[in-house]
């Protein structure tokens, strides 16, 4: 194999692995973000979750408490 062939071929897959290393950090881009935004997501849920936990402790603190005389 002539060595200028040779060069060429490496030269080639040298392009071919540079642009898969780009696509690859274009998408690892992309999943950061999803990440991050499933991050956020669930800190806000979380944080819904505790406000509907605790105006459902108050809303049970309010009920009247059983007493076995109340029963018939």
């Amino acid at each position: 194999m002539p060595v200028q062939t040779s060069i060429d071929h490496i030269s080639e897959r040298v392009n071919r692995l540079l642009l898969r290393h780009e696509e690859l950090l274009r998408a690892n881009q992309l999943l950061q973000q999803q990440v991050e935004a499933l991050r956020q997501e669930r800190d806000l849920l979380r944080l819904q979750s505790q406000a509907v936990r605790q105006r459902l402790d108050a809303l049970i603190e309010q009920l009247p408490a059983e007493s076995d005389d109340s029963r018939p």
